[in-house]
């Protein structure tokens, strides 16, 4: 009895061992999420500015209001960074994330957009691959690949260093390119921002109910 009550005693402190370990181990990783400030309270769209009319809270979500559109940008202006946000497509959804923008005029052609879209509907099938989720439009094809069926919340993350951006969906990257390497001679339409380095984020409507929300950002040197 003295010797199952002594390996008992033994596996419960080896047990305890373990866990304060994990514990230390758990306080020393980096926080992934250190640097980060969020851009949106989830409750009202103080801080946004653009076309604020066309959009609205909902459950805790930005929503481009339904046959309404136009730019929602954040308050600030942004040179390097890394931008992360969840998004829930409605079936045959299309959105965008406008990066470096000035605040006027179409970000996919004054600046950059990453496309935010339903790949599955078949109103889309005969896009061009530069017109598909994630991708830079008119500019970077992205993988087809890593979207959540329709409904379902996914999670993005747009990196944008210099000339390098990389976009990370659900994990997987689908898009990593040195937008300096594209040869813009066979570009078909090149937009006019290719060479921006700065400027505003946010979200291109394209009259779709998309939900965005858990919205932060961190600036790289």
């Amino acid at each position: 009895m003295r010797h199952l009550l002594s390996l008992s005693l033994a596996a419960a402190t080896t047990t305890a061992l373990f866990v304060s370990t994990l514990a230390a181990e758990a306080e020393k990783a980096p926080n992934k999420e250190t640097g980060f400030t969020t851009l949106f309270n989830g409750k009202n769209l103080e801080g946004w500015h653009g076309a604020v009319e066309n959009y609205e809270v909902v459950d805790g979500s930005i929503v481009c209001k339904e046959g309404k559109g136009g730019t929602l940008y954040a308050k600030e202006e942004y040179n390097d960074f890394i931008f992360r946000f969840e998004f829930k497509l409605p079936p045959g959804g299309n959105n965008g994330v406008a990066v470096r923008s000035s605040g006027k005029g179409n970000p996919a052609w004054e600046a950059f957009e990453i496309q935010t879209l339903d790949n599955t509907h078949p109103k889309y099938a005969k896009l061009q691959p530069y017109q598909y989720h994630g991708s830079v439009y008119g500019l970077v094809s992205a993988k087809r690949e890593g979207l959540k069926p329709v409904g379902e919340w996914n999670s993005q993350e747009i990196l944008f260093r210099g000339s390098h951006i990389k976009v990370t969906l659900n994990g997987t990257v689908i898009v990593d390119q040195d937008l300096s390497t594209i040869d813009l001679s066979k570009v078909k339409r090149v937009p006019k921002g290719v060479n921006r380095r700065g400027g505003f984020i946010g979200f291109a409507g394209h009259s779709d109910p998309v939900q965005m929300r858990n919205i932060r950002i961190k600036r790289l040197k």
